[in-house]
């Protein structure tokens, strides 16, 4: 299933009185024009991007990493066993990833990137 598919079916199973937020990081593949054009056919889903280089927001990034430094440097066939393995390991003994910080230290922290991006002219256009 790629990007489209999946947002198709949350649009599908999502009552349509309902708006969509989706929370990506910063990834250009989020931004390209087939996205906008998407986005537009597709008024009640909203996108909304982490900060650039904010990626211990993500906690699933922090999976996928670990994922790949583990299985990168193979073929296909040896990529896809690999992660199917590791996959069932993990899942046989998940361990979360556990914020250390409360969500006002994390906001704190964010300040310094937030005041660029949000400002009274754009609060005021509700962006």
């Amino acid at each position: 299933m790629n990007s489209f598919q999946f947002l198709e079916l949350i649009d599908r199973q999502v009552s349509k009185e309902l708006g969509v937020h989706v929370v990506l990081d910063n990834y250009a593949a989020h931004k390209t024009e087939s996205v906008r054009t998407w986005l537009l056919a597709h008024p009640r889903f909203e996108f909304h991007f982490t900060p650039t280089y904010s990626s211990w927001m993500n906690q699933v990034e922090r999976w996928f990493s670990a994922l790949t430094t583990k299985y990168l440097q193979r073929s296909v066939t040896e990529l896809n066993r690999g992660i199917t393995k590791w996959t069932k390991a993990w899942n046989e003994n998940p361990k979360p990833f556990i914020s250390t910080k409360s969500a006002d230290e994390i906001f704190a922290s964010m300040q310094k990137y937030l005041e660029p991006i949000v400002s009274p002219q754009t609060s005021e256009e509700g962006h």
